[in-house]
């Protein structure tokens, strides 16, 4: 039996694909991030599942993760969008994937491989990460062009504040400024196929920017990129329904009796102010259960809020199940999800853990397992 794991529906991965097919259309191809262990929900699964639903594309960040989907038997067309390093772009070349480049260096080692291979050439437009400046622009096609073997797949860039507007006048200047690099290109003779910049929440409330490419993230997985990106997509009137893919259970491991007065679990930080009983989990921050959720969270048993008392160990925490006196030795304990009535959101989580929502669902530890269910 497994002291914690993960549950996936598969209906849900679908039914969010089908959402953004709708959205940007038939001719736009649909690329899916799965970076991460995709999001914390399983790398593999989670892959074929968006594949059959209808993606087009898998967008990884590192080789490994290519590696992976391949020795699964994943023929689709993957695109790594992190760095590669120098040493393993021969690889990029036996797994037939496509890469984000934006380094003259890796160009170069690219093009010494005499083998085709496609690129999709990063552009900086404002979020100051990874990409080519537009005044740098001609010297990298200059680069380019002495290797007949690369082809120019794309030419991408990514937004810096999308999710954390309602109102998106610096993405309306990024995509500006991705636009000047396009005309660039092509008055050089370069024409890349795939022009993309949309990510989830581009995706939902800015068509403009849907080319004939969209990467899709945090949205794939039912999740929203934020409350912001929520709110305008209600105010222009875009009425979708994301539906989070995850829940995340444990089991109980010890009911005791505490005494009012006891202090509860490392540093002593939670005085218990009754007499009561506490249930002991199987579960902490080595699992991905934050420990800024000490004395903070809540977990669901018998479809009741059971608050997180003490401060979140290694491998357990504690709950207080004074007011759910059916709870018993491995009764299951919902992490993040629903049961009966009550939920508990990865939202919530990121909000009392000073986070985003991305990051509590990927922070899961790969070990635990996940189960796929109809």
């Amino acid at each position: 039996m497994e002291l914690t794991w993960v549950e996936i529906s598969r209906e849900a991965l679908t039914s969010n694909i089908k959402t953004f097919r709708r959205l940007v259309g038939s001719a736009v191809k649909l690329g899916v991030a799965v970076k991460a262990n995709a999001y914390g929900h399983g790398l593999t699964l989670s892959s074929r599942i968006f594949l059959k639903a209808g993606a087009d594309y898998l967008c990884v960040n590192a080789i490994y993760e290519a590696e992976t989907l391949r020795k699964a038997g994943v023929k689709a067309p993957l695109l790594i969008i992190g760095y590669t390093p120098l040493s393993d772009l021969p690889k990029v070349v036996q797994l037939k994937c496509e890469l984000v480049v934006y380094n003259v260096e890796t160009i170069r080692a690219l093009g010494k491989l005499s083998k085709p291979v496609k690129v999709h050439l990063k552009i900086e437009t404002g979020n100051h990460r990874q990409g080519v400046r537009l005044s740098q622009i001609p010297a990298v096609l200059t680069e380019f062009k002495k290797y007949k073997n690369l082809q120019m797949g794309g030419i991408s860039t990514h937004f810096a504040n999308i999710e954390d507007r309602v109102h998106h006048h610096y993405a309306l200047h990024q995509l500006k400024e991705f636009k000047k690099a396009i005309r660039i290109l092509e008055e050089a003779g370069h024409a890349p196929h795939y022009r993309h910049c949309a990510n989830s929440a581009a995706a939902i409330v800015l068509p403009e920017a849907h080319f004939n490419f969209v990467r899709v993230g945090i949205g794939a997985y039912g999740l929203w990129p934020s409350e912001k990106t929520l709110k305008a997509a209600q105010h222009a009137g875009i009425n979708i329904k994301l539906k989070p893919a995850l829940t995340w259970k444990t089991i109980v491991a010890q009911i005791k009796e505490v005494d009012k007065g006891a202090l509860v679990g490392y540093g002593c930080t939670y005085q218990m102010p009754h007499t009561g009983r506490i249930a002991v989990l199987p579960v902490g921050y080595y699992d991905g259960y934050v420990r800024l959720l000490s004395n903070k969270g809540h977990v669901l048993i018998h479809g009741k809020k059971a608050p997180v008392i003490g401060r979140v160990c290694m491998n357990m925490i504690m709950v207080d199940v004074s007011r759910i006196p059916e709870a018993q030795l491995e009764d299951e304990v919902i992490l993040i999800g629903k049961q009966g009535k009550e939920e508990v959101t990865a939202e919530e989580m990121a909000e009392l853990s000073q986070t985003i929502n991305y990051e509590v669902t990927t922070r899961i530890n790969e070990r635990i397992p996940r189960i796929f269910i109809s």
